[in-house]
């Protein structure tokens, strides 16, 4: 029998989201196979987590491409973002707590891609007048990627409702970010 392997992406991610200490025992059982069909499609834990890493840059690249930066108002560009993210932010809230995932040579280029758009769309925005200039585009996307991370781990954890994700991160961060009148 041939193993789904995004299947098994899917279902480590599902359970890595809920349980960041899950084994590979746990892993295996959860994607239902075994371990060492597990461990064939990948050698240890570091290599299941570059693989989700892989899987959730391309989620927050095809959230980007859905979300149209570029169009319209920022503001409105950021709330389509966060929407279109919402279903891949549990997994992009474990592979947050990643530190190896974010350090040294074997940093992977999709990172900095995703941080480009995201920091062009705050720039945008600051050039608009939609959004404060006294902080800069990649403060705004570090706590934008740090407002995501709590919120998912909030509706993980049903603190808060799946519903309101966006709406939450969205609120916080530009109540922050709006440009004040000057009186």
């Amino acid at each position: 029998m041939a193993v789904d392997r995004d299947h098994v992406l899917r279902t480590s991610a599902a359970l890595l989201t809920r349980k960041s200490t899950a084994t590979m025992d746990e892993v295996a059982k959860a994607a239902g196979i075994s371990r060492a069909t597990l461990h064939r499609h990948f050698a240890g834990r570091d290599a299941l987590v570059r693989a989700l890493e892989s899987l959730g840059i391309a989620e927050c690249e095809a959230a980007v491409a859905a979300a149209r930066l570029d169009d319209g108002p920022a503001q409105e560009a950021l709330r389509r973002f966060l929407k279109e993210l919402e279903p891949a932010a549990g997994l992009l809230a474990f592979l947050y707590t990643e530190n190896q995932l974010f350090e040294g040579e074997e940093q992977n280029e999709g990172w900095a891609r995703l941080d480009t758009r995201i920091s062009d769309l705050f720039r945008r925005g600051q050039t608009s007048g939609e959004f404060r200039i006294d902080l800069t585009p990649a403060w705004l996307t570090e706590a934008l990627y740090g407002l995501m991370a709590s919120g998912a781990w909030a509706v993980a954890e049903g603190r808060v409702a799946r519903k309101d994700f966006t709406d939450m991160i969205a609120e916080l961060l530009l109540g922050g970010a709006l440009r004040r009148e000057e009186s």
